[in-house]
């Protein structure tokens, strides 16, 4: 199978913190994130971005593409473009951003736009980390593209002294 073709590795989540802690919503300079075009595909399938965002979408393919999206809030048509060239897209609207490729149907990518910082992409093993998040009690939802509905939740406890606290799920 091309490497175009190869089915996207669904284990990747994000984790989130649901309501936020009100520190959460801090201002602070967000760099730039990136989301390449490459082999027909978005590199990486998912990314996690604080409202305000800007994100590059470089085309490093030998190929035109025309990224778009029809989400909610955060629409958006880049035009076609060739390879060694980049456009960008600023997200300020939380959500959920569903990317396409105009020219190649089977390219798909999402965006998860939060209007705070405590989130983590788990890694390959589904492990993540959420850190700095302050002593108290809070909902963590985990969000995957193969879950529909409500977003799986578990209560965790924070306690004053800081450190480590489990929270694992099971998506189906």
């Amino acid at each position: 199978m091309s490497p175009a073709h190869q089915p996207t590795d669904r284990r990747q989540s994000v984790v989130y913190l649901d309501p936020a802690p009100r520190a959460a919503f801090d201002t602070r300079d967000e760099p730039h994130q990136r989301m390449d075009q490459l082999n027909e595909t978005f590199v990486p399938h998912l990314l996690a971005i604080v409202a305000g965002t800007t994100v590059d979408f470089p085309n490093n393919d030998h190929k035109y593409h025309n990224v778009f999206s029809l989400s909610k809030g955060n629409a958006f048509d880049l035009g076609r473009y060739a390879a060694g060239h980049s456009r960008s897209v600023r997200f300020d609207t939380p959500g959920i951003v569903r990317v396409f490729c105009e020219i190649h149907s089977h390219m798909s990518a999402f965006i998860l736009v939060f209007a705070h910082r405590y989130f983590a992409i788990t890694d390959q093993d589904g492990r993540y980390r959420l850190e700095n998040v302050p002593p108290g009690t809070y909902n963590v939802a985990v969000w995957n593209e193969t879950t529909h509905g409500a977003a799986p939740r578990r209560s965790v406890t924070i306690p004053q002294s800081g450190g480590d606290v489990d929270a694992d799920f099971a998506i189906r």
